[in-house]
C-alpha cells in the first residue's frame, strides 16, 4: 500500500497591522490568490486530500478555506511553528490515505527533507516559500508506520509558476 502526505506551507500572510498577533495574521492579496492556484493546480492533477492536520492560525485556516477542499479538517495549536518532530506526531495519528498538512516555516521545511529519501531537484525546495507545496508518497499501510527518509517526491510546486 502507498500513502500521500501533501506537505504545504501557508500563503503569503499580511503584515498590514504591525500590532496585530503573528497567530492572528490573515493572507494578503497575493496569498488569497496564490492558495486557490495551488487548490485548483492539486485537483488538476488529482492530488485531493482526505484529512487536513493544520496549524491553528488564521493564515493556515484561510489558506485551507481557498484551496477549496471539503475533507475532515482538524486545527492544531502543536502545529503552530511545530518542529519536525511534532509534525511526525501528529501525522502518525492521520487515518486517512492522502493528508494535507499545512504548517509554517522553518519546521515545515525541515519536515520535508526529512521525509525524503531522495529531494525534488527544485531549487526553492530547501527555502519552502510560501505556499510551497510538496506532494510526497510512502510505502506504508498506515501513518503509524511513518519513519524518516522513506517518503518518494512526486511532485514540488510553488505558486509562482502557475502564475505565469
Amino acid at each position: 500500500m502507498t500513502l500521500r502526505l501533501i506537505l504545504m506551507r501557508h500563503a503569503k500572510s499580511s503584515w498590514d497591522d504591525p500590532l496585530q498577533e503573528d497567530h492572528d495574521r490573515p493572507l494578503n492579496g497575493r496569498g488569497r490568490t496564490s492558495a486557490k492556484l495551488i487548490g485548483d493546480w492539486l485537483r488538476d492533477k488529482k492530488y485531493v486530500p482526505d484529512q487536513v492536520l493544520s496549524s491553528s492560525s488564521a493564515r493556515t485556516r484561510e489558506t485551507y478555506a481557498r484551496l477549496q477542499f471539503i475533507c475532515d479538517a482538524q486545527f492544531s495549536e502543536g502545529l503552530y511553528h511545530a518542529e519536525p518532530g511534532a509534525m511526525m506526531q501528529h501525522l502518525r495519528r492521520a487515518k486517512t490515505n492522502c493528508v494535507l498538512m499545512l504548517s509554517h516555516n522553518p519546521g515545515i521545511a525541515w519536515f520535508a527533507q526529512e521525509l525524503l529519501q531522495v529531494p525534488p531537484p527544485h531549487p526553492r525546495f530547501f527555502d519552502y516559500p510560501t505556499c510551497a507545496t510538496l506532494v510526497a508518497e510512502f510505502p506504508i499501510a498506515h501513518w503509524s508506520e511513518l519513519k524518516p527518509g522513506i517518503g518518494r517526491a512526486v511532485d514540488f510546486i510553488i505558486p509562482r509558476e502557475l502564475t505565469g
